[in-house]
């Protein structure tokens, strides 16, 4: 199955749209001066959202038709668009770039998508990564040997050169989460946070 079909069938069974952006992003975001963003996998969309609402210049992906177009239904200034980040990557040059739990079961070389994006970013730019660190009870995933790559192995895979980037975050905070039907439980975040060189 390709990327796309699988996706697509994710999202077309999706009720609702938008919801709350996620709380890392907030974290990262609010004290920043905005700028441009790009939001890889936007998904149901709530990180784009809150983005514009506080004056970013939103650049959307996805590789479900879908969830391109729920976005691009909000009366908002986002530019959304749909790419198979395997294959092309969206132009421009970027502020800050949010990747929030950018995982999937399908192959994709995850740390090349990364890297492309680290060089997407302007001077002083921030690429935040926020993975799934651990298995919530509604988790697809429900293998306990499931392996959670650390920060330090993201950015390892990533190999960047040391000189124009640096890691200005690395590190596993756990949160209470709410998943279907209101459930609650607590998870952990491997939180990455990259910064290109100022000019």
């Amino acid at each position: 199955m390709t990327a796309e079909l699988f996706w697509e069938k994710h999202y077309r069974a999706r009720q609702s749209w938008g919801g709350p952006a996620n709380p890392l992003l907030v974290e990262v975001a609010t004290p920043l001066k905005p700028g441009a963003a790009l939001d890889l996998g936007c998904g149901a969309g709530g990180d784009a959202i809150w983005l514009a609402r506080h004056g970013w210049q939103v650049t959307a992906v996805d590789v479900s038709p879908t969830a391109v177009e729920q976005v691009r239904a909000h009366s908002l200034p986002i530019t959304a668009e749909q790419h198979d980040l395997a294959v092309s990557f969206p132009a421009g040059a970027f502020d800050l770039i949010s990747a929030q739990y950018f995982q999937t079961p399908l192959p994709l070389d995850r740390a090349q998508v990364l890297r492309t994006a680290a060089h997407a970013l302007r001077p002083g730019g921030l690429l935040l990564v926020v993975d799934h660190g651990s298995i919530a009870p509604w988790s697809w995933n429900q293998d306990p040997g499931t392996h959670f790559p650390t920060p330090a192995e993201v950015a390892a895979g990533m190999a960047l050169d040391p000189r124009q980037w640096s890691v200005v975050r690395a590190d596993r905070p756990q949160r209470r989460a709410t998943g279907p039907g209101g459930r609650t439980a607590t998870v952990t975040d491997n939180v990455l946070l990259i910064q290109r060189a100022p000019a």
